[in-house]
């Protein structure tokens, strides 16, 4: 009997306490917005953080609330930020591809050792004794840390450096944030031309030290036909805004630490049957490469053409084309 009493008790006391419950949950109730349901259904679901916000479902929350821009997302991009935008009723902005690029070739063959490292294999650990084994205090250690924070598989280690596969990086942050040098910095995505060199080193200091850093000669500076490029505390640095991808800098630089696939440089021609000699190209192009009189056809030296392609933006009529390695032969015989 008493037994009985008791789950009897219990069974009441439950019954209150689910009903006490119940009034809870009615009268607190969050209300949540439908909104972020459906953006976090549209989101890619990688919770990398490279938002800022804790996760997906942190992010969701943000945009619906107006703390974040609806193109908040870096892994999704523009397909999905177009989304976000269509489930919060605005245009999405989204701006130029960036991605992330490790400053710095000193490779095992480049770059001197001042000690053989035996310790943990992390560039964090490395960097805490003395500043880690490479000579240079501002190498690449090539621990693999950036690899191990990757969730997208976008980072190696080739040769001792950290190595960017731009086809993967999501620009997730997450490499940037967790290299002890700093020396993972972003760029727009189609920008090849890339001082990949961190040293503010002098010179003769940077020679002693690895064959493939910048010893801030400034040759790139005095060479760029838009001043795009100079050279601040021994180290050159592109201004992405100027630049024009004419490559120039790499062509005169003597160490080749500026990375650009000269073998793709491709250059123009003019189309004399479409040129009205308005003489737009010949005062835009940097190199003088466009001679021709006013009001007549103009052409192209192709032996100062540096493929700028500047004078095609230039050109009202559709005058100028490229030309491919075969083409630039037969013009320039």
């Amino acid at each position: 009997m008493e037994i009985l009493k008791a789950v009897i008790l219990l069974g009441i006391m439950g019954l209150i306490f689910g009903a006490v419950l119940a009034f809870a949950a009615q009268k607190f109730a969050v209300e949540v917005d439908e909104r972020e349901a459906k953006i976090l259904e549209v989101l890619p679901g990688a919770n990398c953080g490279g938002c800022g916000y804790p996760g997906c479902g942190g992010v969701a929350a943000a945009i619906v609330k107006g703390e974040a821009p609806v193109n908040a997302c870096p892994v999704g991009g523009a397909a999905v930020a177009a989304k976000v935008g269509e489930i919060m009723g605005v245009a999405a902005e989204t701006g130029e591809k960036q991605v992330a690029h490790v400053m710095c070739k000193g490779t095992c063959s480049s770059a001197a050792n001042k000690y053989e490292y035996q310790g943990i294999t992390d560039c964090r650990a490395a960097v805490a004794l003395i500043g880690g084994p490479k000579s240079c205090s501002f190498g690449c250690l090539g621990l693999g840390t950036c690899v191990s924070v990757c969730a997208f598989g976008a980072l190696s280690i080739v040769d001792g450096v950290a190595v960017v596969d731009e086809d993967k990086c999501v620009l997730c942050g997450k490499c940037i944030d967790t290299c002890p040098k700093g020396l993972i910095q972003k760029k727009p995505a189609k920008q090849e031309v890339v001082v990949e060199c961190s040293s503010k080193d002098k010179g003769k200091d940077v020679k002693d030290k690895c064959s493939a850093g910048c010893i801030g000669c400034k040759k790139c500076e005095k060479s760029c036909p838009v001043g795009a490029i100079t050279v601040e505390n021994n180290l050159a640095t592109i201004d992405y805004s100027k630049c024009v991808g004419c490559k120039v800098c790499a062509d005169v630089c003597p160490k080749k630490v500026i990375k650009a696939d000269l073998s793709d440089r491709r250059k123009v021609s003019i189309d004399e049957s479409k040129c009205i000699g308005c003489t737009a190209c010949a005062r835009t192009c940097p190199f003088g490469a466009i001679e021709g009189e006013k009001k007549q056809p103009h052409k192209v030296d192709l032996e100062k053409c540096k493929g700028c392609h500047l004078c095609m933006k230039k050109c009202k009529k559709d005058a100028i084309k490229l030309v491919d390695s075969k083409e630039e032969s037969k013009l320039a015989n």
